[in-house]
């Protein structure tokens, strides 16, 4: 059976490649169009059009996990296969409506679509999938165990042609095994953070989307201070999204459950200055790879 290592940026999938030698190893790319969130880097941004095979912008995460990616790829010496779906601004527009923790398309389009094309294309057989999770996570892999079937396997649909008529066609497929080796091996972040800490490897101060929304307020009210272009884009989305579901009469919802929008986060006023190390993984939360 075929191995794979899902690779986020982060020191912990990081940690899992440098440590678990896979067959595979992949990285679904967060991507944008917008001009305002451009790479800095001209030639960097080439060498990522290069292994996406599209024309790169700019991506909606940290920027220093882009140089993640490939310090890795050096480090590990092995490829890392960089994957990527339509870029965020066209799937909003697409869908007409914001993602939300009830509606999290923006993983699902993202980071698992990308996966699972790969998987169909290159691979097309029962994988094990190398899961990050730490010794003290095992709830949450218990939770994905629970979705697995008796086989212990996840099964999925996947789009496998086109009918007459244009439409996907889709089949139900033995896809993945999920595996724990940081919980098998009783591995704590602390171990992680020591293991990375004189290694050639950049990493940025947040794993994710710069404008998540499973970050609470205070952390996007930093975040808008710390990395104010692209904190801007999530706030310039939502406004254009709530402002053509008010011209059409339709109910609005924004990134946030508790309805406060992005641009009501950026102008709060805090009493005191925050910084990066006053936030944890509990504050950031996690898109679930």
């Amino acid at each position: 059976m075929k191995t794979v290592n899902s690779i986020s940026g982060g020191m912990t999938s990081a940690y899992i490649a440098a440590h678990y030698p896979a067959d595979f190893n992949q990285f679904a790319l967060v991507r944008t169009n917008d001009k305002t969130c451009i790479f800095p880097d001209e030639k960097i941004r080439q060498v990522v059009s290069d292994k996406i095979g599209r024309e790169f912008i700019g991506t909606l995460e940290n920027d220093m996990i882009v140089y993640t990616i490939l310090d890795l790829e050096q480090f590990i010496g092995k490829e890392i296969h960089w994957l990527t779906g339509e870029a965020f601004e066209d799937i909003i527009r697409k869908r007409k409506t914001l993602p939300n923790v009830q509606q999290r398309f923006c993983t699902s389009d993202m980071k698992i679509l990308p996966m699972k094309k790969f998987w169909y294309e290159f691979i097309n057989e029962p994988i094990e999938t190398r899961i990050g999770f730490r010794a003290n996570e095992q709830g949450r892999a218990k939770s994905m165990i629970e979705r697995c079937q008796e086989d212990g396997f996840m099964y999925e649909k996947f789009i496998v042609g086109k009918s007459e008529n244009g439409r996907n066609q889709w089949k139900q497929l033995k896809w993945q095994k999920p595996k724990f080796p940081l919980i098998d091996s009783g591995t704590f972040k602390d171990e992680i953070e020591f293991f990375w800490k004189d290694k050639p490897v950049r990493f940025a101060w947040k794993n994710n989307c710069v404008g998540c929304f499973h970050n609470n307020c205070m952390l996007l009210k930093h975040t808008s201070n710390r990395d104010p272009i692209k904190y801007e884009w999530f706030a310039k989305i939502e406004r254009e999204i709530q402002q053509n579901k008010k011209n059409k009469n339709e109910k609005f919802f924004t990134f946030l459950s508790n309805g406060m929008t992005y641009d009501e986060i950026k102008n709060h006023k805090l009493q005191l200055d925050l910084f990066d190390t006053d936030f944890n993984e509990c504050d950031s939360g996690y898109c679930g790879l």
